[in-house]
């Protein structure tokens, strides 16, 4: 059985995750922005935290992990790159390490960009990567350190996973992306589409993370930089994916 997901709004606009495997009671969490949502999120399912994985190391992603884990000693999961500047590890990972929860194996993926170091998690079985502030519904986490390139090869290889692969974010940044995203690919039906039932979802109080990958490649112009649509859009015909996917970067930093 695929494990059971649980998105737990926090903070403002972030995102943790809940992975609950009901054969055996383990129950992971994807990053800990605060402590409260979480730890009623467990109580009221009755589930017992068993590992807790760190995407990377921002404030808004860590912060809420003594006070779980004062209630819930679990199993710290980051990145050996990112080390020095996460809460004590109780186990340091890297790009193509796997390991496992309740059974179901999770393959860590690099893909630094908007920090040097930072992590995803993909679980095959039950069809889900927690992607944090990587790959981001409709967007894409900031360069904070790292670079285009860096950032451009973490998108594609998140785009390489399965189409029905669920994109689990860290941020409900998705109504202010899709007004960005129709600027530079403004007669994408899908993308049209998408946010109109963006703007719904959000009068509503409903979360819009997370995603598909399908969705995300259809309508998301941050994987789109070879889409000859896209270049010519920007004066961009045949410009290297790189230099597309930088200007489009650079234009939601001015946004």
């Amino acid at each position: 059985m695929p494990l059971e997901i649980v998105t737990v709004p926090c903070l403002s606009d972030n995102y943790a995750f809940l992975a609950h495997d009901a054969a055996s009671g383990q129950t992971a969490l994807i990053d800990a922005p605060e402590p409260g949502p979480i730890l009623a999120e467990l109580e009221a399912r009755g589930w017992t935290l068993s590992h807790v994985l760190l995407t990377h190391h921002h404030w808004d992603h860590v912060d809420g992990l003594a006070g779980i884990l004062e209630r819930h000693p679990a199993k710290v999961i980051g990145a050996a790159a990112d080390a020095h500047r996460l809460p004590p590890l109780d186990q340091q990972v890297s790009e193509g390490d796997t390991f496992e929860i309740g059974g179901e194996p999770v393959q860590v993926l690099d893909v630094s960009g908007h920090t040097v170091g930072h992590i995803a998690f993909y679980m095959p079985k039950s069809a889900v990567v927690f992607t944090a502030d990587s790959l981001m519904a409709l967007g894409c986490g900031r360069l904070f350190e790292g670079t285009a390139p860096q950032m451009w090869a973490s998108l594609s290889k998140l785009a390489a996973l399965p189409d029905e692969t669920i994109v689990c974010s860290g941020h409900e940044y998705t109504q202010s992306n899709a007004k960005f995203a129709v600027t530079v690919d403004p007669n994408n039906a899908a993308l049209q589409q998408r946010a109109a039932d963006i703007d719904r979802a959000r009068a509503a109080g409903e979360p819009t993370v997370p995603s598909t990958l399908a969705l995300e490649k259809a309508t998301n112009p941050f994987l789109r930089a070879t889409d000859p649509v896209i270049q010519a859009h920007l004066g961009m015909e045949n410009a290297d994916p790189v230099a597309v996917f930088a200007e489009i970067r650079a234009r939601k930093d001015r946004f």
